[in-house]
């Protein structure tokens, strides 16, 4: 008699887990819940760098659809490595972006203005990266405002960093979306 309450309480658990990374099922972004979409790993030289989820309005497996669609989203990283520096952190996003957007030349000064908001991060710190149509990407860094940068081919090349056709890495790109 007692199991089936039990097996009901484990069964609507709302989170998910990734190299002891706990992630809630869902997220609110511009007044809209969103949900879990896919979590990742990411690792440079055998080394666990960060855990990544992406929060989208619906569960997708299509990359171009995550990057594109103008609706509210977020990705979040709680970083698992001992310190990644504001250095470190600029130039993988300069080089996502060079990687994965054709003309880089619109948006490069808001990159730039980026990675003048960044500061060095250490293990279970959490940046998020909120973006809202109309209002921009909101930076936040352990729930700590950091800066908003307007635009939607902004977030485009942002996402396309994580999901475009040079991610970080494919199997990190694959746990975003799901796969």
């Amino acid at each position: 008699m007692f199991q089936i309450p039990l097996l009901l309480l484990l069964s609507s658990a709302s989170a998910a887990q990734l190299a002891g990374v706990i992630l809630s099922d869902t997220a609110t972004v511009g007044g809209e819940e969103l949900v879990l979409n896919g979590m990742g790993l990411r690792e440079k030289y055998f080394i666990d760098v960060y855990v990544g989820g992406l929060y989208l309005p619906s569960l997708t497996t299509d990359s171009s659809s995550a990057i594109t669609q103008d609706t509210p989203k977020r990705l979040l990283m709680t970083f698992t490595y001992k310190q990644v520096t504001q250095d470190q952190l600029c130039e993988s996003y300069m080089e996502g972006l060079a990687n994965n957007v054709s003309d880089p030349g619109p948006i490069q000064e808001r990159f730039e203005q980026l990675c003048g908001m960044l500061t060095d991060v250490v293990k279970g710190d959490e940046m998020i990266l909120d973006y809202v149509p109309g209002s921009g990407t909101a930076i936040s860094l352990n729930g700590a405002p950091i800066g908003t940068l307007e635009g939607a081919d902004f977030m485009q090349a942002l996402w396309s960093v994580y999901l475009g056709p040079r991610p970080p890495t494919g199997k990190f790109k694959r746990g975003l979306l799901g796969r």
